[in-house]
């Protein structure tokens, strides 16, 4: 059974060498948006679509199981029990589905980015990397559900996988949860599909796994479980063994798996940025500018919810209407909110111009940046501008103007904000010494449960603790964090993710489940 591990480019010796010499070449160099350019165009070339039937031919050697029974049955990411006998098995011909009544019944085609998101089409429905050969029924519990970390499981599989409500920050929907031993595996082709088709992205629904811009690809709060499946969960031989048959069937690769640094590269602390900004765009220039010349105009008088594209950027409007003005076109809100997609490069101050239409009274809006209130933008009758300074979070992005009031209607205008990109290249002078201080101390066990940190190693002189996320940003502090001989630190409830520790001038990794 694989093990997590905390080094980001760990595997990338043994994949590296699976692709052919010169494959990756024109990607050389490059990281954030124009990285994930470069490798969306390397793996649209020599892409040969082989139809939706092609599949069961491909699964004949990309799906067969090497790895944990190695007896030619289906390797079934949500019936496989990797250190257990497994429930069912099936043959690659005699048990294709078919209809299908309960677990065990026979296999299909599971898409793990549902073909309801891009109807259907080519070559999106027949693309072998991200189409796996999974049981009918649990392919059906499945349905289009986003995948992220169950709370109450409603179905749970033969092999543990699970469906249920979300308990992954940012999302409180019906999610799906395999097993540990396939997290990254399905991470992995979350990411190759937002690459290979991320020129399309505009034009596919969301499915509240997806966004439509090209960067990055993926709703703030997927994109955070994804990140923590990766790392959790490195690249396996099976995974290492899939890639190179559906290349050898298809024509082209997964990077993710090939090169698993690239995942950090792109969408982590060693990204940097992308979006409709170019990467390494500095610290106060201007990233967004929203002036809602493009909202819809159907229904203006309406409160609806409102969504539309600008630049790149995504928006939507709840309880909104389209009719007022305040410099040109406006969006108003009543009970309701402002929120962008994701944006990169982070925000440093943010300005709005807002105005109280017809009656009411004098209220504000509450600015939130990735759910967290940063600060309140005041409205009245007059036409208001505020700049809230100093907000200084970096990397991907997700900004909301949330009115306080349930019935004031508040026209919002000439809404932008700075770029600021401090604090990520903290983050990763922070994960560059940690390789370092790995042998100095240790978090054991990794990752960590229960909201505690155990550290192993000398700790007696250490006065404080850090942790920071993978964007450079302090979520907590802790004075005196070892007083009373203990050797375990009690922290606050963080999402799923990968964190940095940072005792005095040592720093570690770590990982919450």
């Amino acid at each position: 059974m694989k093990n997590p591990l905390l080094i980001f480019g760990f595997a990338s010796v043994l994949a590296n060498a699976q692709a052919p010499a010169g494959y990756y070449n024109s990607a050389n160099g490059l990281s954030g948006a124009n990285l994930k350019t470069a490798l969306s165009t390397i793996i649209t070339n020599g892409h040969q679509d082989k139809g939706y039937s092609g599949l069961w031919t491909a699964y004949k050697t990309t799906d067969i199981d090497k790895n944990y029974e190695n007896d030619g049955s289906i390797l079934d990411i949500y019936s496989e029990k990797p250190t257990a006998i497994d429930p069912y098995k099936y043959t690659p011909v005699t048990n294709q589905c078919g209809t299908y009544s309960v677990e065990g019944n026979c296999y299909n085609r599971e898409h793990i980015v549902p073909q309801s998101l891009f109807n259907e089409s080519s070559p999106m429905v027949s693309d072998v990397h991200f189409i796996r050969a999974t049981d009918g029924k649990v392919n059906g519990m499945r349905s289009n559900y986003p995948f992220g970390k169950v709370g109450t499981a409603t179905f749970t599989s033969k092999n543990g996988s699970k469906l249920g409500n979300s308990t992954s920050s940012g999302y409180s929907g019906t999610v799906f949860e395999p097993i540990d031993e396939f997290k990254g595996d399905v991470a992995r082709m979350i990411f190759y599909f937002v690459t290979r088709y991320q020129n399309k992205l505009s034009t596919f629904s969301t499915g509240n796994m997806l966004a439509n811009s090209t960067f990055p690809g993926l709703q703030t709060w997927e994109l955070n479980v994804l990140l923590a499946w990766h790392n959790q969960d490195p690249v396996s031989q099976a995974e290492i063994n899939r890639n190179n048959a559906s290349y050898t069937f298809q024509g082209n690769r997964n990077p993710f798996i090939d090169n698993p640094n690239y995942v950090n590269l792109i969408w982590g602390s060693g990204s940097t940025g992308g979006g409709t900004t170019n990467p390494g765009t500095p610290t106060g220039t201007n990233c967004v500018n929203e002036t809602f010349e493009t909202i819809p105009t159907a229904s203006t008088a309406s409160y609806l919810t409102r969504t539309w594209t600008n630049s790149g950027i995504s928006w939507t409007a709840t309880d909104a209407r389209t009719d007022q003005t305040i410099s040109s076109k406006a969006i108003t809100v009543r009970n309701g909110a402002l929120t962008s997609g994701n944006s990169a490069n982070g925000i440093a101050s943010l300005t709005v111009t807002t105005q109280l239409k017809f009656t009411g009274s004098n209220g504000t809006f509450n600015v939130k940046v990735n759910g967290t209130t940063v600060g309140t933008v005041p409205y009245n009758a007059n036409t208001t501008t505020t700049t809230i300074s100093n907000i200084n979070i970096s990397g991907n992005v997700v900004v909301t103007l949330e009115n306080t009031s349930s019935s004031n209607r508040v026209a919002i205008d000439n809404l932008s904000w700075t770029c600021y990109s401090g604090t990520a290249r903290q983050a990763q002078n922070l994960s560059s010494e940690s390789s370092l201080d790995q042998n100095l101390l240790q978090i054991s066990p990794n990752p960590i449960s229960n909201n505690e940190i155990f550290v192993k190693g000398n700790t007696q002189n250490i006065h404080k603790a850090e942790i920071y996320n993978l964007q450079g940003k302090v979520v907590q502090t802790i004075d005196q964090p070892f007083k009373n001989n203990r050797n375990s630190i009690h922290i606050k409830n963080l999402q799923q993710g990968v964190y940095l520790l940072k005792l005095d001038q040592s720093t570690l990794k770590f990982i919450v489940k």
